[in-house]
């Protein structure tokens, strides 16, 4: 029974990693999980210089998901070679490393920093950012600002580039197109959906920020249908996520056209639940006779 795929040049032991930003570098889960089962760790943002994030609260529970505001917090690249890396570069399962930057030119200088690093695994986009050279406007929600911070990255690096698409645009598929021709070597299909939560005894937001990012079970129906739509408007692998507390999610993912999928906010409460969703997924392929993963991507028969 083979479980590996492959994300570009990145080889995976099997098809399910965690999400950016759920997971931390890795350590903080390290004494919870044998992180070397999966698939691959995929870390927190990192941006060129350090960031402090948002004031607190920053996370809020709702139905069905929870709201967060982090402010995308984080060491920087210096810090995060020097605290996280000893610890990751041992691992026996690569490490996918979010980045994001403000400016295209941040974005390719982080990709080339961590080219140079060496044993990076894959780099992991996060284009959900506003551009301060635009007014603001996201990476992820225009095809010509999405199409430059791809192929500036693809400039400054080797490594695999994973788009990780903005939910928040009325078509996926010509942005996945156009990061698919900027020279990504696949998508992360989706990042969290803006929402907010109020507390009705106060009047005041949950969160200190007032809007946040909506994560969990609630946006597991609509992030299938992303990466559905993502699939047949690219040639290139998906990594699917939204809201997977079990293997019955993930192998939903996978029939609407991801290769892989990533765990998110169920690490908080559950941590072994990427492991759990491996040993899921070994279990249904026996059931159904399947000897390799691949044949579960793409099997969605619409209309049947």
């Amino acid at each position: 029974m083979n479980l590996s795929v492959s994300i570009g040049k990145l080889r995976m032991q099997n098809p399910v990693t965690v999400a950016s930003g759920t997971f931390g570098y890795g350590a903080e889960y390290a004494r919870l999980i044998d992180v070397n089962q999966l698939g691959a760790v995929t870390v927190k943002g990192i941006r060129l210089n350090p960031v402090p994030g948002n004031p607190t609260p920053r996370t809020a529970e709702v139905s069905s998901g929870m709201l967060n505001a982090i402010g995308l917090q984080g060491p920087g690249v210096d810090g995060f070679i020097k605290k996280y890396w000893p610890f990751l570069r041992e691992l026996k399962v690569p490490t996918i490393i979010n980045i994001w930057g403000t400016t295209v030119e941040e974005y390719a200088e982080v990709a080339r920093r961590f080219d140079a690093l060496g044993g990076v695994g894959a780099l992991e986009l996060n284009v959900s950012c506003p551009n301060i050279k635009e007014g603001g406007a996201q990476f992820g929600t225009d095809c010509k600002l999405l199409a430059q911070v791809v192929a500036a990255c693809r400039q400054a690096t080797t490594l695999p580039l994973i788009t990780k698409m903005s939910p928040n645009v009325p078509n996926i598929a010509p942005l996945a197109k156009a990061a698919e021709e900027a020279g990504s070597d696949a998508l992360a299909v989706t990042n969290s959906f803006p929402a907010m939560a109020i507390d009705i005894h106060t009047r005041k937001p949950k969160l200190a920020n007032v809007t946040g990012g909506l994560t969990g079970p609630a946006i597991k129906p609509i992030a299938v249908k992303l990466v559905w739509e993502a699939s047949k408007a690219v040639k290139i692998p998906i990594i699917g996520m939204g809201g997977i507390q079990c293997a019955d999610d993930a192998i939903e993912f996978l029939m609407a056209g991801a290769t892989a999928v990533a765990v998110g906010t169920a690490n908080f409460y559950e941590p072994q639940t990427a492991l759990h969703v491996i040993a899921g997924i070994r279990d249904f392929m026996a059931r159904k006779n399947l000897t390799d993963v691949k044949e579960i991507t793409g099997s969605f028969l619409p209309g049947k």
